[in-house]
């Protein structure tokens, strides 16, 4: 991960999941000074420590919600990747305060936390459904976002950076649809699925730490970054899954589950608009603009006629052979599937 000086201190909140695992394998191999484990896991932190074995990798055990506990870990941190959240849609749905609790006051601590302690830097995850969002988990993180730019836009002059990255469905995560296809495969039950025509992006898990290394190399405070990245209908991931897998089973269409969408989206219209592009990522500026409203009302600004967002159906849309080629060579799903087949 470049753009890390060699003895940074480096926290980690959520460090034990799928993004803060895969992101602490590849900061071990920087030299880097300590790396902070945040979570409230302790069985989880005790396979990461058993698993990793290197002494600069530090174990904290807390929660985003406790503000004691949040500063305990930052003090003396250099950069803060924000990782921790509530981010299950059923279950937010049935629990929204306990969503809030995290994603959005627990957020609030963190960041806190950052700015008192002179935190050099701090990136924030958030999500494609925190765009127009219908659900708990993206009205959470949509307000996680907001929580994140108003200190930025509050505090200008701090040497503190705080930025955004979104990025959409990460294949082979914890509790992604991809690991749950293959087991319902691999045992010849029914695959369940909500709609065959619902798309979602396709980002590997490597994919979402480089976003999180460019946001951190390339951002100013209160940015927000998304990689561009293929979708894919779920009609096409279940055939491709059948291929590699040289099995099929039964396909059991059962509707579309509390909060979900046919498609997600990274950007707004409105956001895509004002974003500055490159060829692999969306970078939009934080709205800076304050509090006077009284100049909207004599000079505002033009709108394009037509703008579309960014959504997991007007991307690229991955083919069949494409779908396979993308899934068959992810590590992390070699690794499950020999361990169930």
């Amino acid at each position: 991960m470049s753009g890390l000086p060699k003895n940074a201190i480096i926290t980690i909140t959520g460090g034990t999941g799928s993004f803060g695992s895969t992101m602490v394998k590849k900061l071990i191999k920087q030299d880097i000074a300590e790396i902070r484990i945040f979570s409230r896991d302790e069985s989880k932190q005790d396979i990461l420590r058993n698993e990793l074995k290197d002494s600069r990798v530090k174990f904290f055990l807390g929660d985003s919600r406790n503000l004691d506990s949040v500063e305990n870990v930052i003090k003396g941190s250099d950069y803060v990747f924000h990782a921790a959240a509530l981010k299950q849609v059923p279950s937010c749905e049935f629990f929204p305060m306990e969503a809030a609790a995290t994603n959005i006051s627990g957020s609030d601590n963190v960041i806190k936390a950052g700015y008192k302690y002179g935190v050099k830097g701090i990136v924030c995850l958030s999500t494609d459904k925190a765009v127009y969002p219908i659900n708990a988990m993206g009205i959470t993180k949509a307000l996680m976002e907001k929580v994140a730019q108003s200190y930025a836009r509050n505090n200008s002059a701090s040497e503190t950076k705080v930025s955004i990255t979104r990025y959409g469905n990460v294949m082979m995560s914890r509790g992604s649809v991809i690991p749950l296809f293959i087991n319902q495969i691999s045992k010849g039950e029914k695959i369940t699925v909500t709609d065959p025509k619902m798309t979602r992006f396709m980002m590997s898990l490597n994919d979402s730490v480089d976003l999180v290394t460019y946001a951190f190399t390339n951002g100013q405070s209160g940015d927000l970054f998304v990689k561009k990245a293929p979708g894919c209908s779920v009609e096409i991931l279940i055939e491709a899954l059948f291929e590699i897998l040289k099995k099929k089973v039964e396909i059991q269409k059962i509707g579309i589950r509390h909060g979900e969408k046919i498609a997600e989206a990274l950007l707004g219209s409105e956001e895509r608009f004002r974003a500055q592009e490159t060829q692999d990522y969306f970078k939009v500026p934080v709205d800076a603009r304050n509090l006077d409203y009284q100049i909207y009302f004599d000079r505002g600004q033009e709108l394009p006629v037509h703008n579309e967002p960014y959504t997991s159906s007007n991307t690229e849309q991955l083919s069949l052979q494409e779908a396979i080629d993308l899934i068959s060579i992810l590590p992390e799903f070699l690794a499950y599937r020999n361990q169930l087949l």
